[in-house]
């Protein structure tokens, strides 16, 4: 037992790390000689990188983004691929998977290499979707484009797919240790985004193309959304 506690928490901490790289504290680093987390809204992450670096580079940023969530449930499938099954029975693998994704969620927001700083973990929360399970991965981000276009707020599109991602794991009868992720990755995603939340109560969270109001540059971590 001690062999495959240990051997899952070193999978656990791979992930982890690999959702920590800072794609958008180093594009910033890279492009402009900036830490971007003193531009913009504070924030690593894509929808910072945009309003600070430009459209390739946000673009690019996503991609990594979404890209570290998958590598973390690929690096448990690559486990279980590589070894004996009998070194990790291989029951525990749907709960190494929500947990490897979970710790990848984690490592993007709290980054080790940033001082537990980052993003608001949307692109790698798709990435782990889908290695997860590509139809709730499409079906989340077709609500979040719906609610894009319908709203032109991607703070609100980004709560919108982080509440239905629950909905759509139990509907399309995930295993349970998926459904429980998709709750608690869900509300923890919810939870990076209370300023937006009360931007929109208030009416004044920006749209896509407007500026961040000038009192929260610098300050408001939690308006970038991705």
């Amino acid at each position: 037992m001690l062999l495959e506690l240990t051997l899952g928490g070193l999978l656990l901490l791979v992930a982890y790390l690999l959702g920590s790289l800072p794609t958008g504290y180093l594009a910033g680093v890279w492009l402009k000689g900036i830490d971007i987390r003193e531009h913009g809204s504070g924030s690593t992450g894509a929808t910072n990188v945009l309003r600070t670096l430009g459209k390739t580079p946000a673009l690019v940023v996503f991609l990594v983004d979404v890209a570290k969530g998958g590598a973390a449930i690929a690096l448990v499938d690559g486990f279980y691929t590589l070894v004996e099954t009998s070194v990790i029975p291989i029951t525990w693998k749907p709960w190494l998977v929500a947990l490897a994704a979970f710790a990848a969620i984690l490592g993007h927001s709290k980054s080790i290499w940033l001082n537990f700083t980052g993003g608001k973990s949307v692109a790698t929360s798709l990435g782990v979707l889908l290695a997860m399970s590509w139809q709730v991965a499409l079906g989340t981000f077709g609500i979040f484009a719906l609610m894009l276009a319908i709203s032109r707020i991607v703070s609100l599109s980004s709560l919108s797919g982080a509440i239905a991602v629950s909905a759509l794991m139990i509907l399309l009868e995930q295993p349970l240790p998926y459904q429980i992720f998709a709750v608690v990755a869900g509300l923890y995603v919810v939870l990076r985004h209370t300023g937006n939340i009360k931007r929109i109560l208030a009416g004044t969270e920006p749209k896509v193309g407007q500026p961040l109001p000038s009192t929260e540059t610098f300050n408001d971590g939690n308006q970038s959304l991705l």
